[in-house]
């Protein structure tokens, strides 16, 4: 059953996917059209989820359920994925490749290998206070505190 994203309790459980790129609207119009239908009729053991997501800076794909209403289970989950291949494949985008670091950089967006941005922190290009999109938060209310934060705050801290 699907419920705008702004309706969504914090607690309910997200997954990120960060684009490689960024969309245009009409890849916007055709990713809305499809995670809409599949939240009005995504279910876990037959019965109908509350599930939502959100495009965001137009190149983070959230799904959120409220799993106290109902958990997802492993195949629920499975359907999801693999509605972000489809996605994947009809953009010829990359969404699931948790190797990868979106940061951000003046008003601009990146997204690098782990391996390049690594390298960026090594030649200083990138520094504590460079937002970084912590995709790791489980849930609303971390989406809200401690998604897009500064990297002296966040797992990648640990490449400082």
């Amino acid at each position: 059953m699907y419920q705008p994203f702004e309706q969504m309790p914090e607690h309910s459980r997200i997954w990120i996917y960060p684009c490689n790129r960024k969309f245009s609207e009409e890849e916007k119009n055709k990713i809305n059209q499809l995670l809409t239908e599949f939240c009005e009729n995504w279910q876990t053991h037959g019965s109908a989820m509350v599930a939502s997501f959100n495009i965001v800076h137009d190149r983070f794909i959230i799904v959120a359920a409220d799993q106290e209403v109902l958990a997802a289970s492993g195949c629920a989950i499975d359907k999801q994925v693999a509605l972000i291949l489809q996605i994947e494949k009809e953009l010829d985008v990359v969404l699931l490749d948790k190797m990868n670091v979106t940061y951000k950089t003046g008003d601009f967006f990146a997204h690098k290998s782990l391996v390049d941005f690594k390298r960026l922190v090594k030649e200083k290009a990138v520094n504590a206070e460079t937002i970084v999109y912590n995709n790791l938060v489980n849930n609303i209310a971390e989406w809200h505190d401690n998604w897009e934060i500064p990297m002296k705050d966040s797992w990648h801290s640990r490449f400082l």
